[in-house]
């Protein structure tokens, strides 16, 4: 069986949208929404961005980067999935969702300098708990990653929604507990 490969072109278009659907959902909510968790302690619409500013700044093409250079220790820093509740706070959703998108940007121009071959896609980087991953796994996981959090965000706001739509719940995913291991 063969490795599926990467459209690489797709997963940088798919990471683009990404900014510009939370601001979307996110750009009008009043702070009181938008700082509100979701169910069982799930992360806020804010915390989320906050998250996926993390991701940018420490994480995704940071690694991109030690996977490229296959130096003797391709070892990834531990990725801090809670940096951002401290590093945000006092701050506006506008803000992070400005933040954000200008980020995002920054990265999807490196990436896209680098103009990787199918070859450099299977390149691979060591992950502190999940050992050896390719380059073309790591930019996958980036796409799931972001699509996992724009669902966490639109539960968040659905929460406060929760009691008020009766029987309908039945019928209501986002309202009901989030799946596991959904805070990052």
């Amino acid at each position: 069986m063969t490795a599926a490969v990467l459209d690489l072109e797709g997963t940088l278009a798919a990471l683009g949208r990404t900014p510009a659907v939370l601001h979307e959902l996110l750009a009008d909510v009043p702070a009181t929404i938008a700082l509100r968790g979701g169910a069982s302690g799930e992360w806020s619409a804010f915390d989320v961005v906050g998250h996926l500013i993390d991701g940018e700044e420490t994480d995704w093409v940071p690694r991109a980067r030690i996977i490229l250079m296959q130096g003797p220790d391709r070892r990834f820093e531990p990725f801090d999935r809670f940096r951002h509740l401290e590093r945000n706070r006092g701050r506006s959703l506008a803000d992070l969702l400005d933040e954000f998108a200008w980020l995002r940007e920054e990265n999807l121009e490196t990436v896209r300098s680098w103009r990787l071959t199918p070859r450099q896609l299977s390149l691979t980087g060591e992950h502190p708990e999940l050992g050896p991953v390719s380059l073309s796994q790591l930019f996958a996981t980036w796409v799931a990653h972001d699509l996992g959090h724009v669902a966490q965000a639109a539960r968040a706001l659905a929460a406060p929604l929760r009691d008020e739509v009766g029987p309908w719940l039945a019928y209501l995913p986002v309202l009901r507990q989030p799946p596991s291991g959904s805070t990052s």
